[in-house]
């Protein structure tokens, strides 16, 4: 017998595993605060990470950027810049 499966349902994280928690990373801050540069690194619900691309805007308002981590360099994806951190410039 063959089990049915919802190919329209998908399973979903919780919230605070997709959310960035500022305690994580001491003295950095949030990526909306400054001008991003690419190929920098920002700090993001998978861990550290290299800015590739800077999109449109996302539906609060921030920057849709491209990442890459550097454990998948050919799986590029996508986090709202309010979801991100970014080392401050001195």
């Amino acid at each position: 017998m063959t089990s049915l499966i919802n190919p329209t349902s998908s399973p979903r994280q919780k919230r605070d595993l997709l959310t960035v928690n500022p305690e994580e990373r001491p003295g950095w801050i949030a990526a909306t605060e400054r001008p991003l540069v690419i190929g920098e690194s920002v700090w993001c619900a998978e861990g550290l990470a290299s800015l590739s691309r800077i999109l449109g805007k996302t539906g609060d308002g921030s920057r849709l950027l491209e990442l890459i981590l550097p454990d998948r360099p050919k799986h590029p994806f996508f986090a709202a810049a309010s979801n991100l951190l970014v080392a401050p410039t001195a």
